[in-house]
């Protein structure tokens, strides 16, 4: 499905009963929301679940550089579009990122936030050279070359070829769609200073085995958010839906299940 808020046009899927809480899956970098269908399978008996493909990304057209912020305001225009007022947000690494700065413009509209394999601080001096790196090789030798360097990284370190097969499936394969993704990434702010003000009912979700971002750094940021639970799952690395699918899926449905009525 499509829909114009204000001036852009944002692809998503809306599925499952209207009856449950609703729920959003922000997809991480650089996948497009077919990287949730099976978590959104696994949500849709119980809940209404909206993914969303983020600006240039699958389907939502690309009109210019973006920063994660403007993510986040398209999901609220999204939100308000469809009637929504108030979901669960669920995002994971990129999809993280956009979820921080949901909570930080409008808290208001959360019911709860669930981070997974995302971290709040701002990239480091070296992650930034990193992301031109990236750019520069994506520029010279096409967004196959980056891809095929970038996502097994994304996996625990003994992930099957065939895992890697489906990820690299999934990936967004137009390097110039890669590299204003790259750059706001690269541009984001620290949010670290705001976890305290979060305020609702809060899941961080950690592949035991992430080669992005250490255990003990997701252990820290839910250790920053007042009412904040921590997970890890054994055996998965940075896309940890992916490896640990029934795991992931179990514990983020007892999540969403207990969540206060109020709050549904």
């Amino acid at each position: 499905m499509n829909r114009r808020c204000g001036d852009r046009q944002i692809t998503f899927d809306d599925v499952g009963t209207t009856d449950g809480a609703p729920v959003v899956l922000l997809h991480p970098f650089p996948f497009d929301r077919r990287y949730w269908a099976g978590t959104l399978a696994a949500l849709a008996p119980r809940h209404r679940v909206i993914t969303v493909d983020a600006h240039g990304f699958g389907e939502s057209p690309a009109t210019g550089p973006f920063a994660i912020a403007d993510l986040a305001s398209d999901l609220a225009a999204l939100l308000d579009a469809l009637g929504v007022p108030q979901a669960a947000v669920v995002g994971l690494s990129m999809g993280g990122y956009t979820a921080l700065a949901f909570a930080q413009h409008h808290p208001a509209r959360l019911a709860a936030l669930v981070l997974a394999d995302t971290r709040a601080a701002a990239d480091s001096s070296e992650a930034r050279r990193g992301r031109e790196d990236a750019r520069a090789l994506i520029e010279s030798s096409g967004s196959s070359t980056y891809l095929d360097r970038s996502l097994p990284r994304l996996l625990a370190p003994d992930a099957t070829p065939a895992l890697l097969a489906r990820v690299r499936a999934l990936a967004e394969a137009r390097g110039e769609r890669i590299i204003a993704g790259l750059a706001a990434l690269r541009d984001r702010p620290d949010r670290t200073g705001e976890l305290a003000a979060i305020p609702c009912p809060t899941l961080v979700i950690a592949g035991a085995r992430d080669q992005v971002v250490p255990l003990d750094e997701m252990r820290g940021l839910s250790a920053a958010i007042p009412k904040a639970r921590f997970v890890a799952l054994g055996g998965a690395g940075h896309l940890a839906n992916l490896e640990a699918p029934a795991p992931f899926e179990a514990v983020l449905g007892a999540f969403l299940d207990g969540l206060p009525a109020v709050a549904r």
